[in-house]
């Protein structure tokens, strides 16, 4: 299956596969079927969750990429538990190119020394554009994402929801359960806050699995977290993807709290 440069519809490598590794795993915590879109900009990918709780939206910028290619608009959608077992089967050192040159199916290569190439049948998709919310956020938040799981592995221990209350000195998680409650506090001057602008006092209540779920997907690519909200208001996460631009916004819906 050799492509020349006249077949080429799009070519994106990259140099190791933890970036594509992040990806697949982010995307399929949402989504079992994705479209990506691809630009002479880079690549992007804007889903919904099913119970429209969670929304991903990914920016990959076309210098982050040892080699890319693409010189009119294309779009290629996926079975997600596919393309991320082809992935997998990657190391940490191997490089990826994905490639195309037709609607139908798109040729990954993984290559280090030697090379392994699979066809992978490209699907109809079922692509709907998603806007984003329109959020204004009070909070904004760095904060070392290993810090960051930790606390909610905490709360989740009696919980399945955490509230954020935060003031202007310090972050609050905390939640309570049938066996009782926990809190855990993030001062302003705590080694773990790299920093913390308040402009309002706020606290609102997200789902931990979620929150748990998507800082697990993005395994070690980034070491920090930026985490923005309002009360009662959407969560917006922020992770690095790589050191050249890319970067995953994770967006979660608050739980509105009965009265």
């Amino acid at each position: 299956m050799s492509l020349t440069a006249v077949d080429l519809v799009f070519l994106a490598k990259t140099s190791t596969s933890g970036e594509w590794k992040v990806v697949s795993s982010v995307v399929l915590t949402l989504v079992d079927e994705a479209t990506f879109e691809a630009s002479s900009e880079g690549i992007t990918f804007r889903a919904m969750d099913p119970s429209h709780v969670a929304l991903v939206d990914l920016s990959w910028p076309s210098q982050a990429f040892e080699k890319y290619e693409c010189d009119a608009p294309f779009k290629f959608s996926v079975k997600m538990d596919d393309f991320a077992k082809l992935i997998k089967r990657a190391d940490a050192k191997d490089s990826i190119e994905i490639a195309t040159t037709n609607n139908e199916n798109i040729i990954l290569r993984i290559l280090n020394g030697y090379g392994r190439e699979f066809l992978l049948h490209l699907i109809e998709s079922t692509y709907g554009s998603t806007p984003l919310p329109k959020l204004t956020f009070n909070i904004k938040a760095i904060i070392a994402k290993k810090a960051f799981e930790s606390m909610l592995n905490d709360i989740s221990v009696v919980s399945d929801h955490v509230t954020i209350d935060t003031s202007n000195d310090k972050s609050v998680f905390y939640g309570k359960g049938d066996i009782g409650s926990g809190s855990v506090t993030l001062e302003r001057t705590t080694p773990d806050v790299l920093e913390l602008e308040v402009k309002e006092n706020s606290k609102a209540t997200y789902n931990i699995e979620y929150l748990s779920n998507i800082i697990k997907a993005i395994s070690s690519a980034s070491d920090t977290v930026v985490l923005e909200y309002s009360s009662k208001m959407p969560i917006r996460l922020e992770l690095k993807l790589g050191d050249l631009g890319g970067k995953i916004h994770f967006y979660l819906a608050p739980r509105i709290e009965e009265k």
